[in-house]
């Protein structure tokens, strides 16, 4: 998937921290934000070495490491400069802002890990299929709207089903 886990133990520090951060002031799309952009929101990392740490100080332990570049991560809280991310698989951690980009990529979700996950070449079901992707394919969305997504990677430029992917809310327009 890319990224490499190697569970440290939390410090009591850390674990302060992030509870003062993290807790009941800093509610969905509250005003007064770190970044004053809405919170949760889609990001994805900008390097392809993203120290993922306990609590949002660089006194934290690294907890584990993101190694892919372009990975699609949800921003869950904020912290001064410090982002509390989420990733496709749950797993959570704080990493310095800087290390995320605005740019927009999803992973391919299927209900069975070995089905393959249809791309049209408009945005409808009757359409051709141009491409067929395996779970877990990280790919560019160049814009969504009405339940569909065009997205692009090595290989493939086509459209999906939103529901088909992790780092696009249900029914989010990107353009």
């Amino acid at each position: 998937m890319g990224f490499v886990r190697n569970f440290a133990s939390k410090s009591a520090l850390g674990c302060a921290i992030w509870a003062a951060a993290c807790g009941a002031g800093l509610a969905a799309n509250a005003p007064g934000t770190a970044s004053g952009l809405p919170v949760p929101r889609y990001v994805s990392l900008k390097s392809d070495h993203v120290n993922v740490r306990a609590g949002p100080t660089k006194d934290q332990d690294v907890t584990w490491i993101y190694t892919r570049s372009g990975l699609p991560v949800e921003i869950t809280a904020e912290f001064e400069n410090w982002r509390r991310v989420r990733d496709s698989e749950g797993a959570e951690g704080w990493v310095y802002h800087s290390l995320l980009s605005g740019r927009r990529t999803a992973v391919v979700t299927m209900k069975k890990k070995d089905d393959l996950a249809p791309i049209y070449d408009r945005a409808d079901a009757t359409s051709a299929v141009a491409a067929k992707l395996q779970a877990g394919v990280v790919a560019t969305v160049k814009r969504c709207n009405e339940g569909w997504c065009r997205i692009a990677g090595n290989g493939f430029d086509g459209w999906i089903e939103q529901q088909r992917l992790w780092g696009v809310y249900a029914d989010e327009k990107v353009n």
